[in-house]
């Protein structure tokens, strides 16, 4: 049966909104039918050649939906479970599973080279970051299928696959915000927006958002920011003067980009930590000098899909949902069709909004 999908031809190329037709679930695998996908920054990656991934690809990572079917061996979820895509499913014996570090396997993406469908003219698809949640429905590895707990709606779940994670994760696994701490956020993207929640729920003290907009400041007090800062060469000196002029325990940058970056670095108190979210191009290049690593005292680290175990992660964020401490749809600015991700694609790359979710 054939299936509308949004398709990238070419790294670079616009996507095509096309027909493709999708094979029967194989053992070990599950046919899902979309009830939403977010539209990430990261399928903006993808398209323009920031990440690499096999073309031509049905982008999407961040989707929820309903199961259709499942092939042999596939005993965790059945049709009618509601389920939420995981697009970075571990192998579970890679040296970084073995040391329980999930979010770094090394085979995580390996299913993104395989042959996913074709186009009714027959021209071999990926899938893109192993779901293709930019389609009806999609046909993906077991491993990919997370069963949605009870009390989360179906649509806004898909912000479970990818924002909320990742937000959250770098909040509680990879900056570890302890309750009366002082955070700032750079981006009121969605993933920023989630890491602003997220920062609320682990006590923080005082959450300072940080975007070039200023139209954004109502999203980002919205999902609990305290202040709010517009992005300029002085973003550093105004976050110390809100701090008592010490600046935060926690920056988490969530943009990718070296200017940012820095000013997340300079943004953190003496002894505090910085962690990048954001994923930059390999242009991008931060600079320290040697005098000031020591002065400071601060760490700088790396955060892969929030340094998550989506198994574990899941369920944790889904009570934070029933018990009304995380809003979703605080996240979501637009919904929209399939026809509607190219201009979410601009909206992105022009700093607007929060996160377009694709309603199917």
């Amino acid at each position: 049966m054939a299936v509308r999908a949004a398709v990238l031809p070419a790294v670079g190329s616009p996507l095509e909104i096309t027909e493709i037709e999708l094979p029967a679930p194989g053992p070990g695998q599950v046919r899902v039918r979309l009830a939403a996908a977010g539209v990430c920054h990261s399928d903006l990656s993808l398209s323009n050649g920031t990440m690499r991934v096999p073309v031509p690809a049905v982008l999407g990572h961040e989707g929820a939906g309903t199961v259709v079917a499942t092939g042999e061996g596939v005993t965790h979820v059945a049709p009618g479970d509601a389920v939420v895509l995981n697009w970075a499913p571990s192998c579970g014996s890679c040296p970084a599973c073995a040391r329980g570090e999930v979010w770094l396997c090394a085979d995580a993406l390996s299913g993104a080279a395989g042959i996913h469908a074709r186009t009714v003219a027959g021209t071999e698809v990926h899938p893109g970051l192993n779901v293709a949640a930019f389609a009806e429905e999609t046909v993906v590895a077991a491993s990919c299928v997370l069963p949605l707990p009870e009390g989360v709606p179906l649509t806004d779940a898909a912000l479970l696959g990818c924002a909320v994670l990742t937000g959250y994760g770098a909040v509680h696994h990879a900056a570890a915000v302890r309750p009366g701490e002082t955070v700032a956020v750079f981006g009121a993207g969605g993933v920023g927006l989630a890491t602003m929640q997220a920062a609320r729920i682990a006590g923080a003290a005082q959450i300072v958002a940080v975007d070039v907009s200023p139209a954004k400041e109502e999203l980002a007090r919205a999902a609990g920011a305290t202040d709010y800062v517009v992005a300029s060469a002085t973003t550093p000196r105004q976050i110390r003067a809100v701090t008592g002029g010490q600046g935060v325990d926690a920056a988490v940058e969530c943009v990718g980009r070296a200017v940012s970056i820095r000013a997340a670095w300079e943004s953190t108190r003496r002894g505090g930590r910085t962690t990048v979210v954001g994923i930059g191009g390999k242009d991008e290049q931060v600079t320290f000098n040697a005098l000031e690593i020591f002065h400071w005292g601060r760490t700088l680290s790396g955060c892969v899909y929030g340094n998550c175990d989506p198994a574990r992660d899941l369920p944790v964020l889904a009570e934070h949902v029933r018990a009304g401490r995380l809003d979703l749809g605080v996240l979501v600015t637009e919904r929209i069709g399939l026809d509607g991700i190219p201009a979410a694609f601009e909206n992105m790359t022009a700093g607007k909004g929060g996160r377009s979710l694709v309603v199917f």
